[in-house]
């Protein structure tokens, strides 16, 4: 086959695939990131001003937060819920702390069966990361000894 041949060859090749793949859908993707995001960001606040009402100020209050938009995020994640909303809304339910919950808590699960350290603890490690994971730990065992010294 010459150069002109295979040019020629190689045009109505991608022609014909771009004729057959789907059509994406950019306004409805980002308006769906868009509002989960939002969302989950407004149910942050929302616990924000529902805990400083009860009388939580300053650091106690943003970790109050912190801490249970990351627990809801794993219990969606363990009850599979989060995985039907990661697939409508994409990045909106991955930027906020609760997507990460979700990439730590998701391989921990999925790989429960192996065992606790094989499976459990070492699989957290391969989607988020080992430095969410370390981050989250040792700001846990700091807390604590912050609590108790």
């Amino acid at each position: 086959m010459t150069g002109k041949h295979r040019e020629n060859y190689n045009k109505n090749y991608l022609e014909y695939v771009k004729s057959h793949e789907p059509r994406t859908k950019h306004f409805k993707n980002c308006a769906a990131a868009f509002g989960v995001g939002g969302l989950i960001c407004s149910i942050g606040q929302f616990l924000r001003y529902m805990l400083e009402f009860a009388g939580l100020t300053g650091d106690v209050l943003a970790g109050t937060v912190s801490v249970i938009l990351i627990f809801l995020g794993c219990l969606l994640t363990g009850l599979g819920v989060y995985d039907r909303i990661g697939r409508y809304a994409g990045a909106g339910s991955i930027v906020p702390i609760t997507g990460f919950a979700n990439s730590v808590a998701s391989p921990a699960i999925e790989f429960k069966t192996e065992g606790w350290i094989y499976g459990m603890a070492a699989k957290m490690f391969t989607v988020a990361g080992a430095i969410i994971v370390f981050g989250v730990f040792s700001g846990a065992l700091v807390g604590l000894v912050y609590y108790f010294v």
